[in-house]
């Protein structure tokens, strides 16, 4: 027999073995639960699938009426036209003059509250007025544009003439109708609400590397939106041109009364100058009809809706109904799946 503390040496080879038996069987267990869910869920996903063609009629029949649904949507929308007119900046002949006088008489003419300016940001200006509310609703005053531009809902395409809606604007009695909870005499759209529609159809954009602008419609009748579009070319070129000319006369009523007040020959002569400037900017303002947009190319009356895209809407609603029904579909099988666990 080995000596006492000799045998306490020796590894005990039984508890070794039995230890790793025990690691290699709690790896072999987890193994096989991974393999059981993984069998689990490929079950599930079969059955997922089954379910979804179990449910291809419900799919079927939800897409088909929404697509007839989107139809029926798409061919009540009426036709919109669009018609748009391209304009360059109309150069003043007389800026030379203008400039070098600026150059001479600048700060004076500033002191005095008398523009000089070539007209080089009256393009900007232009685009700004004719988004403002008081020249949209001046605008829509002058051309009596309220029943056409707020009870307009159609065109009559045989006839050329603009569908009014009745529920909208009584033709036979030329009066708006009214809701029940409004007063007949509140019926007429407000200055605001008209706005609103007016600029929703207007579009006014400039080319940042060209400088051209465009002045576009959107309406019902692409004989009116051609017709609008050359009404808003003339009014925003008589806009700024009638601003300019007032503003020059009151220049020139100021430097005549300054002229009057001064005896020193060099300060009449710098007045002379200044005065004649503006009397030119009169004469040139009144000379020219295109004061500010030059038309390089005409609106025309347009042959093609451009909205709205009936095919697009119907895509739109066969792709909304399916994904719908697909959706009921899997939340059904999770919902049948939920009850048979709990039954069971």
């Amino acid at each position: 027999m080995l000596p006492e503390i000799e045998r306490s040496n020796i590894p005990d080879s039984s508890d070794t073995l039995i230890a790793r038996l025990s690691l290699i069987e709690r790896k072999i267990d987890s193994l096989s639960g991974i393999a059981g869910v993984t069998k689990s869920e490929e079950i599930d996903l079969r059955e997922l699938w089954w379910m979804m063609w179990e449910g291809k009629f419900v799919v079927v029949v939800t897409t088909a009426v929404f697509a007839v649904l989107a139809v029926f949507y798409a061919l009540s929308l009426p036709n919109i036209y669009h018609s748009e007119a391209l304009l360059a900046s109309a150069e003043d002949k007389s800026s030379g003059g203008f400039g070098a006088l600026s150059g001479q008489f600048g700060g004076l003419a500033d002191l005095a509250g008398v523009d000089l300016g070539g007209g080089g940001g009256q393009v900007a200006l232009a685009i700004e007025v004719m988004r403002s509310r008081k020249f949209i609703r001046q605008f829509i005053a002058k051309h009596e544009l309220l029943v056409p531009l707020m009870a307009g809902g159609g065109w009559n395409s045989d006839a050329d003439v603009l569908v009014i809606d009745s529920a909208v604007y009584d033709e036979k009695t030329s009066r708006w109708v009214a809701d029940d909870d409004v007063p007949a005499s509140k019926a007429a759209p407000s200055n605001q609400k008209a706005h609103r529609v007016f600029s929703a159809l207007l579009s006014v954009s400039q080319d940042s590397k060209t400088a051209l602008v465009t002045i576009g419609f959107d309406f019902y009748s692409p004989t009116l939106a051609k017709q609008w579009v050359d009404w808003l070319v003339e009014d925003i070129n008589a806009e700024i041109r009638d601003r300019d000319v007032e503003e020059a006369r009151r220049s020139i009523d100021y430097l005549t009364a300054q002229l009057a007040k001064t005896s020193i020959s060099d300060m009449q002569s710098v007045f002379y100058e200044l005065i004649e400037q503006q009397t030119k900017t009169i004469m040139f303002a009144n000379a020219r009809s295109e004061y500010v947009f030059k038309t390089v190319d005409d609106a025309i009356v347009p042959e093609r809706k451009s909205k709205p895209s009936r095919a697009l809407i119907v895509v739109y609603g066969i792709l909304f109904g399916g994904m719908l029904s697909l959706l009921f579909v899997i939340v059904r099988y999770f919902v049948r799946r939920e009850v048979a666990s709990v039954v069971d």
